[in-house]
Protein backbone atom coordinates (compact mmCIF):
# COMPACT_ATOMS: atom_id res chain seq x y z
CA UNK A 1 0.00 0.00 0.00
CA UNK A 2 2.54 2.30 0.67
CA UNK A 3 4.45 1.53 -2.13
CA UNK A 4 1.18 2.34 -4.60
CA UNK A 5 0.41 5.92 -2.24
CA UNK A 6 4.55 6.84 -2.81
CA UNK A 7 4.04 6.23 -6.72
CA UNK A 8 0.20 8.46 -6.52
CA UNK A 9 2.10 11.45 -5.14
CA UNK A 10 5.23 11.31 -7.31
CA UNK A 11 2.84 11.75 -10.04
CA UNK A 12 0.83 14.07 -8.79
CA UNK A 13 3.99 15.95 -8.14
CA UNK A 14 5.38 15.53 -11.41
CA UNK A 15 2.26 16.36 -13.13
CA UNK A 16 2.03 19.59 -10.70
CA UNK A 17 5.78 20.75 -12.03
CA UNK A 18 4.43 20.20 -15.65
CA UNK A 19 1.86 22.65 -14.78
CA UNK A 20 4.34 25.00 -13.69
CA UNK A 21 6.71 24.45 -16.58
CA UNK A 22 3.73 24.64 -19.06
CA UNK A 23 2.84 28.22 -17.70
CA UNK A 24 6.39 29.25 -17.27
CA UNK A 25 7.05 28.89 -20.75
CA UNK A 26 3.59 30.43 -22.29
CA UNK A 27 4.62 33.10 -20.20
CA UNK A 28 7.56 33.92 -22.08
CA UNK A 29 5.47 36.10 -24.69
CA UNK A 30 2.41 36.85 -22.61
CA UNK A 31 1.17 38.22 -19.22
CA UNK A 32 -0.44 36.36 -16.48
CA UNK A 33 -3.65 38.06 -16.51
CA UNK A 34 -3.60 36.79 -20.23
CA UNK A 35 -2.97 33.45 -19.81
CA UNK A 36 -5.92 31.06 -19.88
CA UNK A 37 -6.12 27.90 -18.25
CA UNK A 38 -7.09 25.75 -21.17
CA UNK A 39 -3.58 27.21 -22.46
CA UNK A 40 -1.91 26.04 -19.64
CA UNK A 41 -3.56 22.36 -19.76
CA UNK A 42 -2.82 21.92 -23.28
CA UNK A 43 0.62 22.39 -22.92
CA UNK A 44 1.04 20.18 -20.31
CA UNK A 45 -0.57 17.53 -21.64
CA UNK A 46 -3.10 16.79 -18.74
CA UNK A 47 -6.85 17.67 -18.65
CA UNK A 48 -7.93 20.87 -17.27
CA UNK A 49 -9.70 18.82 -14.18
CA UNK A 50 -6.39 17.96 -13.17
CA UNK A 51 -5.11 21.27 -13.31
CA UNK A 52 -7.99 21.97 -10.40
CA UNK A 53 -6.39 19.42 -7.98
CA UNK A 54 -3.37 20.99 -7.99
CA UNK A 55 -4.49 25.26 -8.44
CA UNK A 56 -7.18 26.84 -7.72
CA UNK A 57 -7.19 29.20 -10.55
CA UNK A 58 -4.18 30.92 -12.39
CA UNK A 59 -3.87 33.57 -10.22
CA UNK A 60 -2.64 30.32 -7.57
CA UNK A 61 -0.45 28.83 -9.75
CA UNK A 62 1.45 32.38 -10.44
CA UNK A 63 1.85 32.71 -6.88
CA UNK A 64 3.27 29.57 -6.82
CA UNK A 65 5.83 30.14 -9.55
CA UNK A 66 6.87 32.98 -7.00
CA UNK A 67 7.88 30.38 -4.50
CA UNK A 68 9.65 28.18 -6.99
CA UNK A 69 11.61 31.40 -8.16
CA UNK A 70 12.29 33.37 -5.00
CA UNK A 71 12.11 30.51 -2.45
CA UNK A 72 15.16 28.88 -3.14
CA UNK A 73 16.86 32.01 -2.76
CA UNK A 74 16.71 32.69 0.68
CA UNK A 75 18.37 29.63 1.89
CA UNK A 76 21.48 31.11 -0.84
CA UNK A 77 21.42 34.71 0.82
CA UNK A 78 21.30 33.38 4.31
CA UNK A 79 24.23 31.30 3.49
CA UNK A 80 25.72 34.23 2.03
CA UNK A 81 25.14 36.85 5.01
CA UNK A 82 26.37 33.81 7.64
CA UNK A 83 29.52 34.12 6.35
CA UNK A 84 32.59 35.75 7.23
CA UNK A 85 33.86 38.68 5.61
CA UNK A 86 32.91 42.76 5.86
CA UNK A 87 29.80 43.79 4.72
CA UNK A 88 31.08 44.61 1.35
CA UNK A 89 32.29 41.20 0.47
CA UNK A 90 29.15 39.69 1.36
CA UNK A 91 27.62 41.97 -0.55
CA UNK A 92 29.82 41.07 -3.75
CA UNK A 93 29.32 37.28 -3.38
CA UNK A 94 25.24 38.04 -3.10
CA UNK A 95 25.31 39.78 -6.35
CA UNK A 96 27.31 37.50 -7.86
CA UNK A 97 24.72 34.76 -6.57
CA UNK A 98 22.18 36.69 -8.08
CA UNK A 99 23.69 36.90 -11.31
CA UNK A 100 24.13 33.13 -11.00
CA UNK A 101 20.76 32.26 -10.23
CA UNK A 102 19.38 34.75 -12.92
CA UNK A 103 21.76 32.80 -15.95
CA UNK A 104 20.11 29.31 -14.41
CA UNK A 105 16.42 30.51 -15.04
CA UNK A 106 16.03 33.61 -16.75
CA UNK A 107 11.89 32.62 -17.97
CA UNK A 108 11.48 32.32 -13.75
CA UNK A 109 13.09 35.99 -13.47
CA UNK A 110 11.34 37.74 -16.40
CA UNK A 111 8.18 36.47 -14.85
CA UNK A 112 8.94 37.90 -11.53
CA UNK A 113 10.11 41.24 -13.27
CA UNK A 114 6.84 41.48 -15.20
CA UNK A 115 4.76 40.57 -12.64
CA UNK A 116 5.56 42.57 -9.90
CA UNK A 117 3.42 45.28 -11.02
CA UNK A 118 1.11 43.24 -13.17
CA UNK A 119 -2.56 42.92 -13.12
CA UNK A 120 -2.79 39.86 -10.81
CA UNK A 121 -2.93 41.01 -7.11
CA UNK A 122 -2.51 37.91 -5.45
CA UNK A 123 1.09 37.28 -7.48
CA UNK A 124 1.73 41.13 -7.04
CA UNK A 125 1.01 40.65 -2.75
CA UNK A 126 3.18 37.17 -2.53
CA UNK A 127 6.01 39.10 -4.90
CA UNK A 128 5.79 41.89 -2.66
CA UNK A 129 5.89 39.39 0.94
CA UNK A 130 8.92 37.46 -0.37
CA UNK A 131 10.78 41.01 -1.31
CA UNK A 132 10.02 42.60 2.14
CA UNK A 133 11.08 39.14 3.57
CA UNK A 134 14.61 39.03 2.32
CA UNK A 135 14.83 42.89 3.16
CA UNK A 136 14.20 41.69 6.91
CA UNK A 137 16.79 39.07 7.05
CA UNK A 138 19.11 41.41 5.41
CA UNK A 139 18.41 43.92 8.05
CA UNK A 140 18.93 41.36 10.88
CA UNK A 141 22.57 40.02 9.41
CA UNK A 142 23.42 44.14 9.08
CA UNK A 143 22.32 44.70 12.57
CA UNK A 144 24.52 42.13 13.88
CA UNK A 145 27.56 44.18 12.89
CA UNK A 146 29.61 46.27 14.57
CA UNK A 147 28.90 48.90 12.43
CA UNK A 148 25.22 49.08 13.21
CA UNK A 149 25.62 50.02 16.74
CA UNK A 150 23.25 53.29 17.19
CA UNK A 151 21.05 52.32 14.21
CA UNK A 152 17.20 51.80 14.56
CA UNK A 153 15.49 48.95 13.49
CA UNK A 154 13.46 51.40 11.32
CA UNK A 155 16.57 52.61 9.75
CA UNK A 156 18.11 48.67 9.45
CA UNK A 157 15.05 47.67 7.39
CA UNK A 158 14.83 50.61 4.98
CA UNK A 159 18.97 49.97 4.14
CA UNK A 160 17.85 46.22 3.68
CA UNK A 161 15.24 47.23 2.08
CA UNK A 162 17.20 49.00 -0.37
CA UNK A 163 20.10 46.52 -0.81
CA UNK A 164 16.99 44.26 -1.68
CA UNK A 165 15.24 46.91 -4.42
CA UNK A 166 18.73 47.02 -5.83
CA UNK A 167 19.34 43.72 -5.99
CA UNK A 168 15.66 43.29 -8.48
CA UNK A 169 16.81 45.89 -10.44
CA UNK A 170 20.48 44.19 -11.30
CA UNK A 171 18.24 40.91 -11.83
CA UNK A 172 16.12 42.97 -15.11
CA UNK A 173 19.36 44.55 -15.90
CA UNK A 174 20.86 40.93 -16.26
CA UNK A 175 18.09 39.56 -18.19
CA UNK A 176 18.17 43.04 -20.33
CA UNK A 177 21.96 42.40 -20.60
CA UNK A 178 22.87 38.93 -21.66
CA UNK A 179 25.31 37.05 -21.28
CA UNK A 180 27.43 39.26 -23.24
CA UNK A 181 27.00 41.90 -20.86
CA UNK A 182 26.81 40.46 -17.70
CA UNK A 183 30.28 41.04 -15.99
CA UNK A 184 29.65 44.69 -16.69
CA UNK A 185 26.18 44.57 -15.32
CA UNK A 186 27.59 42.42 -12.15
CA UNK A 187 30.52 45.04 -11.97
CA UNK A 188 28.66 48.55 -11.83
CA UNK A 189 25.98 46.99 -9.39
CA UNK A 190 29.40 46.27 -7.25
CA UNK A 191 30.22 49.29 -7.79
CA UNK A 192 26.79 51.21 -6.36
CA UNK A 193 26.50 49.19 -3.68
CA UNK A 194 30.08 50.47 -2.08
CA UNK A 195 28.96 53.63 -2.71
CA UNK A 196 25.75 52.61 -0.38
CA UNK A 197 28.37 51.29 2.16
CA UNK A 198 29.95 54.70 2.46
CA UNK A 199 27.22 56.75 3.01
CA UNK A 200 25.92 53.84 5.10
CA UNK A 201 29.30 54.80 7.43
CA UNK A 202 28.51 58.42 7.79
CA UNK A 203 24.41 57.38 8.40
CA UNK A 204 24.33 57.89 12.20
CA UNK A 205 27.41 61.20 11.82
CA UNK A 206 24.37 63.64 11.59
CA UNK A 207 21.03 62.23 12.21
CA UNK A 208 18.29 63.03 9.67
CA UNK A 209 15.23 64.63 11.68
CA UNK A 210 12.10 61.91 11.61
CA UNK A 211 8.87 63.08 9.30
Amino acid sequence: MSHTVGIRQTRKLRTRQSLLDAALGLLEHQSLSSLGLREVTRAAGVTPTAFYRHFEDTAALGVALVEETLGSLHGLIAAVLVETGDSEERVDRSVEVIARHVAAQPAHFRFIAREQHGGVGPVREAIAAQLFRFAEEVACALGQEPGAAGWSEEDLLMLGGFYVDHMVMTASALLEAGPEREREVVRRTKRRLRLVSIGRAHWLDEAPARD
